[in-house]
């Protein structure tokens, strides 16, 4: 599918949709609970959020929409299990650990970029703990039970590895402990999954050793559906629309159900686009953005990467030559996102200069063109953001991407003043 937008004004407020980390996390303590429970989510979800769906039906789990939400049956052990994570990232990272608590024998398949995408952390600590893997890329084959025990990785890989230990580990029946061998990079995520596993009861403690977390975790626990639980508004794909208001002169764009005080590292992207002169306010119902001065500003991408492309069209239409730095992970998402996104602002008439962990992007006007997604949703949405400031239409090759992450996207563009059309 192809979609072409057309430079125009967005003006007043969507709703935020749940938040795809906060989601992955709350289905999969809930599946792994004693009594279940309903989770205030309803369909259509996104795609990688269908993903973890499936595979946590494939370990025995079973899922049925209610008025109040998704009512969810938690797993039951199985012999042998097929586990198709899609193309998210988060479903094989988290619940490859997990599936090996729960279940004796799996056969993991992915599609697009997942199967080049890192995994020899996980499978090499799970190696060193109970598991055979037959290969260690998509698709590959997993047999034994993940043990408990001392287990070392890196931090600055992917925060999912150490998400997905820590979801698995309570479940052993001894005692473990995570030692860091490199600081952790994205650590509002791995604080995302702590704080829900103790909603759910789990006891997990840290510490600083040497400048490096450690991470102890008791075995043999039981995780509990809580009495109350909310699912986080998501800042990651509300910044496309923050941002769109930073790009007006005369109109405001809102976006409803933000938690102020969430843990996402992305509710950052309000401070960013402060700083760069838009005006932000903060209400009881939501965050509201205009645009104000169109000032340059750099941004360190460590903790919060999914920012970098809607920043980019951000920093493209600015009045100088803005910096993002420590960005070199995101050559391992959907796509090269470092590259993809220097195409991306190329195309559309933009300068910009790639480094091996960043971009440096001159600030001035965009002139409309063709961009290819690259099968990467994060690139969809930016383009299209983009297209509004732009002298001419924005022609987004592969915008069925972004139902990776956001299927309603298109649908509350067009509801905020969003001209565009589709062909195939």
């Amino acid at each position: 599918m192809n979609i072409t937008c057309y430079p125009a004004a967005l003006s007043g407020t969507v709703a935020a949709i749940p938040s795809k980390s906060d989601v992955h996390r709350k289905l999969i303590c809930t599946a792994l609970s004693q009594n279940g429970g309903i989770l205030p989510l309803h369909t259509p979800y996104c795609d990688d959020i269908a993903a973890t769906v499936r595979c946590l039906t494939a370990l025995g789990a079973s899922f049925s929409e209610t008025e109040a939400g998704m009512q969810i049956t938690p797993v039951t052990r199985q012999p042998e299990a097929l586990l198709d994570c899609g193309e998210s990232g988060s479903t094989l990272r988290f619940l490859l650990p997990v599936a090996m608590c729960v279940c004796d024998h799996i056969h993991v398949t992915g599609a697009g970029r997942l199967p080049v995408r890192p995994i020899s952390t996980l499978t090499d600590a799970m190696s060193a703990h109970g598991i055979q893997f037959h290969q260690t890329t998509l698709p590959l084959t997993a047999e034994g039970t993940l043990t408990g025990g001392t287990y070392e990785i890196a931090g600055n890989i992917s925060s999912q590895f150490l998400s997905g230990l820590l979801m698995a580990l309570p479940l052993c029946d001894s005692d473990s402990e995570i030692r860091l061998t490199t600081p952790l990079q994205s650590s509002a995520y791995v604080d995302m999954t702590l704080d829900t596993l103790r909603l759910f009861g789990a006891d997990i403690q840290t510490e600083t050793v040497s400048g490096l977390m450690r991470y102890h975790i008791k075995g043999k626990q039981k995780l509990y559906f809580p009495d109350s639980i909310q699912v986080d508004g998501d800042w990651s794909n509300a910044a496309f629309w923050l941002t769109a208001g930073a790009l007006q002169d005369e109109s405001t764009v809102g976006v409803s159900g933000l938690f102020a005080d969430s843990i996402q590292g992305d509710k950052e992207i309000t401070a960013i686009l402060a700083r760069s002169g838009a005006k932000i306010t903060h209400t009881p119902s939501g965050t509201i953005v205009s645009c104000g001065t169109m000032s340059e500003f750099d941004a360190n991408m460590e903790k919060i990467p999914d920012l970098l492309p809607i920043l980019a069209v951000r920093a493209a239409l600015s009045s100088g030559i803005c910096h993002f730095t420590h960005a070199e992970r995101l050559r391992l998402k959907e796509s090269d996102r470092l590259a993809s996104v220097a195409a991306m602002l190329r195309a559309l008439g933009g300068k910009v200069e790639e480094y091996p962990d960043g971009l440096c992007v001159c600030g001035g006007q965009l002139s409309g063109g063709t961009v290819d997604a690259q099968n990467d949703h994060r690139l969809v949405m930016a383009a299209a953001i983009a297209a509004l400031r732009c002298a001419e239409p924005v022609t987004i090759l592969g915008a069925e991407a972004v139902n990776k992450s956001y299927p309603s996207f298109f649908a509350d563009y067009a509801a905020l003043g969003g001209k565009y059309t589709e062909s195939t």
